[in-house]
């Protein structure tokens, strides 16, 4: 799995001009499914962003994480983040999960996130969506899971 996660000030996701999930202070996260992908992946992800020390304590380090602000979590959807473009300009999408894995485990992530105790909003899956955000700093942090093992 593949993540995107930005710390922000304010995000929000909208389907066809209605806003389906809103959160303040937090960590919006741009979640992409893998064919290879499996629970595991989902587990790793989600405790790592659930962990992630990116918000600043009082001396301006990053030692805090999502929880430690009680902060919130946006998870969308993005199968685009497989998208491979070593072949020409046009991306392909091959290594993204099919439809119904992705969804399963986009659903296992952010109940692992909110099993966390971290309120969690989200997109629609397979929906175009409208993303918001006030990126804070910027923050942005890459992770994937097929490293991590």
């Amino acid at each position: 799995m593949r993540a995107v996660v930005q710390r922000v000030s304010r995000a929000q996701v909208s389907v066809n001009g209605e806003v389906c999930g809103r959160i303040g202070r937090g960590l919006l996260v741009l979640l992409g499914v893998g064919q290879a992908d499996t629970e595991a992946d989902a587990a790793y992800l989600a405790e790592k962003i659930a962990g992630l020390r990116i918000f600043e304590d009082d001396g301006g380090k990053m030692n805090h994480s999502v929880a430690d602000i009680k902060g919130a979590v946006l998870a969308v959807s993005q199968f685009t983040l497989y998208g491979d473009v070593r072949r020409g300009k046009r991306p392909s999408f091959d290594d993204a999960a099919r439809p119904e894995r992705a969804r399963q485990l986009y659903e296992d992530f952010v109940r692992r996130i909110r099993d966390a105790g971290l309120p969690c909003e989200t997109g629609r899956f397979q929906e175009m969506m409208q993303v918001e955000l006030v990126n804070d700093g910027p923050v942005t942090i890459l992770l994937d899971s097929g490293k991590a093992f």
